[in-house]
């Protein structure tokens, strides 16, 4: 007994060790438990997941525009467009890299936190009882870690037919996602596996239905205009 009282306690890991350890606990022990824990825990605030998604979004995204010329390079017909000077390639993409990349962050975090206040609003239309910094917290530790999975995919997508591996595992990777999340909604409202779906996938469903009808509406504009200005220019074709 005073041999066990007498054990020095470890402390908690805090900073980017505590982290690692919630995204750990997210990807690799996905039960509703895990999310309670982790959406109960004192760091849960909306402010930290915000951060994770930037940093993690920044490298993915920083590592993706460098990659990016050098596959442009292995095209057959890179050569035709001048894009086998390598100098002039590495060059543009660093510029995009550092430039782009922290836009491409912040729209991220946006992106995200929009993502989360839907996905929360339905739970609550559910009768969920968890909160918008409780879901993004536990939301975050899902994505986060995965958009460093995404970094190391483009790493090795700029290796010969590797990137069609890449692109499958990138598949299954956001399908793994996807039920990480519907787990977290379950742990973080406590209610059942039906309304945590509906949670997740109606959003994906009603933004689907978003973009259909505007590229619908775009297409029925444009289509009459590009059909006249083709009736247009066709008799100047002819010999």
């Amino acid at each position: 007994m005073s041999e066990q009282m007498n054990t020095p306690m470890l402390p908690a890991p805090s900073g980017v060790s505590a982290w690692l350890s919630t995204w750990r606990d997210a990807v690799t022990r996905p039960s509703e438990q895990t999310f309670i824990r982790i959406a109960q825990s004192p760091q849960a605030k909306s402010t930290t997941a915000f951060l994770w998604i930037f940093v993690t979004s920044l490298l993915s995204i920083f590592l993706g525009s460098l990659i990016q010329p050098m596959m442009l390079r292995q095209l057959p017909q890179a050569s035709d467009f001048g894009l086998d000077q390598f100098g002039a390639e590495a060059t543009g993409g660093l510029v995009a890299a550092i430039c782009g990349a922290p836009i491409g962050a912040l729209i991220s975090v946006v992106v995200f936190a929009i993502f989360v206040g839907i996905v929360q609003l339905v739970a609550k239309m559910f009768g969920g009882t968890g909160t918008f910094d409780q879901l993004a917290y536990a939301i975050g530790a899902i994505i986060a870690p995965f958009y460093l999975v995404s970094a190391v995919l483009n790493l090795l997508s700029a290796i010969p037919y590797v990137v069609y591996c890449s692109g499958l595992l990138g598949f299954l990777a956001l399908l793994y996602v996807i039920a990480l999340e519907v787990t977290a909604v379950k742990g973080v409202n406590r209610f059942g596996w039906g309304p945590a779906a509906a949670s997740v996938l109606l959003p994906f469903f009603v933004l689907a239905c978003c973009v259909a009808a505007v590229i619908a509406g775009l297409v029925s504009v444009l289509v009459p205009t590009i059909q006249d200005g083709f009736e247009q220019i066709a008799p100047t074709l002819a010999p």
